[in-house]
């Protein structure tokens, strides 16, 4: 990991964010370095629609060079359902599968427009990615599918659903 310039920290440490920011900001700034790769999610879901971004990778500047990633599922899916599969089920699904396949679609260099905020910035990324791998745009984080969901986040979408009817 140091030979290719890991930045690693802890999520839930606020001082661990501002240095992470700082040290991707430097990254981008020394032309000699490789680009980096982030998977702003910040964890993998059912293969069916893309979560909201973390903002922090969209608030550093520079080009984002967004990746469409899309299991195949027809040979052996890569998913793990952690709430359905043990991590020794899941890894021996895994291992007997006849492949995994992925499509990867390396899809056009976007930056931050003047006026555009980070979280505006994400969401246009997002949804590129999501048109491009036939997913739909999620609203929500992927945390949800291991903590409670929050009761303002509830009303939320019920004051929306209110609005269709």
């Amino acid at each position: 990991m140091q030979t290719t310039h890991h930045v690693l920290f802890e999520r839930s440490e606020m001082k661990d964010r501002h240095l992470v920011r700082k040290k991707i900001r430097e990254h981008i700034a020394d032309k000699a370095k490789l680009p980096i790769l982030i998977f702003p999610e910040g964890t993998c879901i059912n293969n069916t629609s893309v979560m909201m971004f973390k903002k922090g990778s969209f608030e550093v500047g520079g080009t984002i060079h967004p990746v469409a990633i899309k299991y195949d599922p027809r040979f052996g899916d890569a998913f793990w359902n952690s709430m359905k599969y043990s991590m020794m089920t899941y890894v021996f699904n895994v291992m007997t599968s006849w492949a995994i396949v992925c499509n990867v679609w390396y899809l056009p260099p976007m930056v931050k427009e003047e006026e555009e905020d980070a979280v505006h910035f994400a969401n246009r990324v997002k949804a590129v990615i999501a048109a491009q791998g036939g997913m739909s745009v999620l609203p929500w984080d992927g945390g949800l599918k291991r903590k409670k969901v929050k009761e303002s986040f509830k009303e939320e979408q019920q004051k929306k659903y209110c609005q269709i009817v």
